[in-house]
């Protein structure tokens, strides 16, 4: 996944897949979903971003980010 944020049109992209958009659709009034061409969510694209959500921090909770490891090291 990978944030991109345009400050020229103030808005935020989430690539949530490598695959191209094949369609999309107004979730919600400058919210648009981009969809690959098996119906795959693969973005989101969020306008007026600064607005709608506090840029100045990114949190991850319960992902897991890391190789988790179990047994005896």
């Amino acid at each position: 996944m990978k944030f991109h944020y345009y400050a020229d049109t103030d808005t935020l992209y989430i690539d949530l897949s490598e695959k191209e958009s094949a369609n999309s659709l107004e979730a919600a009034p400058g919210v648009v979903l981009d969809f690959d061409a098996e119906g795959n969510l693969v973005g989101i694209d969020i306008d007026r971003a600064s607005a709608l959500i506090d840029l100045s921090r990114l949190e991850a909770d319960g992902l897991p980010l890391g190789r988790i490891i179990r047994g005896p090291i």
